[in-house]
């Protein structure tokens, strides 16, 4: 085992030279084997970042770099430790660029890997929000997310627009690219471990005016809100209760009625009746009395009624 590790630790070194003075095809080639080596052995991590590997690897992407060597280049540092010297020098607005540009036009793999890597450089604490105050960038996340081919994308894709919606000057650009009513559509697809992402994002895009708007502008918004009370998890009950609620109280009369014609009423009954947090509990009596309000007491109680449909 020791002469094993002795030959990865030596292979790793000789790729690193060669990357120093290889052109073209070979500088892919070598980057190539270097990716596959790392991704089998952690002692080639370990190599590759004690020798100065990640400093010579992220010095390859810029403005002139090939999406050939540029795909490979990211495909090595997505699994590497970074310390917060590497994660500062990534974040460069050339090398932002390019993986924005991958990210868009790439293969699947190459797009997921440009989204880690650049959810990796969000965690460092000199990171700035205009480095992802970008367009382009939020556009190729959603294409990446909504990818009904290639589905792998959808986790990845999610937990990196989760970590840009937490920084509020570009929460308003995610709401100007249409991402709201697409992410709602997709909502009864998502598994899971998505679903929670997806409904994590709209509850925190529901917070700005115009998320609210663009919620309750969206047909499926309050049908698929109710179906997701009391079905997954109790942070997914929350998270569609919120949501429910800011469009509830943006126009009462109208979103109202169609929520309790969805089945809002006995939903909200089964989350106050059920174990739930106690705030949750509150919440949902708050809105089965604003929701109340259209209807005369009969009406109402009939309304409340458990049907299989809703269920």
């Amino acid at each position: 085992m020791k002469k094993r590790s002795e030959d990865v630790q030596g292979r790793v070194s000789e790729l690193l030279q060669t990357l120093k003075k290889a052109k073209g095809q070979a500088r892919i080639q070598a980057l190539k084997e270097l990716k596959q080596v790392v991704a089998a052995r952690a002692t080639a991590m370990k190599t590759v970042v004690d020798e100065g590997g990640v400093s010579l690897i992220s010095s390859l992407l810029g403005p002139f770099t090939s999406h050939a060597v540029g795909s490979e280049a990211i495909a090595v540092l997505v699994n590497l430790e970074l310390d917060s010297e590497s994660k500062t020098n990534l974040m460069q607005p050339t090398k932002i660029s390019l993986m924005v540009d991958m990210l868009n036009e790439g293969s699947v793999e190459t797009k997921i890997n440009c989204t880690r890597l650049i959810e990796k450089l969000m965690e460092e604490k000199e990171f700035r929000a205009e480095s992802i105050s970008s367009h382009r960038l939020l556009v190729g996340l959603m294409r990446l997310v909504k990818d009904k081919r290639h589905t792998n994308g959808i986790l990845p894709g999610l937990s990196l627009l989760r970590s840009i919606c937490l920084h509020k000057q570009v929460m308003g650009l995610i709401v100007s690219i249409g991402a709201v009513s697409q992410l709602v559509e997709l909502l009864p697809a998502l598994e899971p471990d998505c679903l929670e992402l997806a409904l994590f994002i709209l509850d925190t895009l529901s917070s700005l005016p115009e998320g609210k708007a663009a919620l309750k502008d969206c047909g499926n918004t309050i049908p698929n809100m109710v179906r997701l009370l009391m079905r997954i998890s109790e942070s997914c009950t929350q998270y569609a209760l919120s949501i429910l609620w800011s469009v509830c109280k943006l126009a009462p009369e109208e979103c109202s009625s169609v929520a309790v014609e969805a089945g809002l009423a006995a939903k909200l009954l089964l989350v106050i009746q059920s174990g739930c947090n106690p705030v949750l509990k509150q919440k949902s009596s708050e809105l089965l009395k604003l929701c109340s309000l259209n209807y005369t007491d009969t009406i109402f109680i009939s309304k409340c009624k458990l049907t299989r449909t809703i269920l």
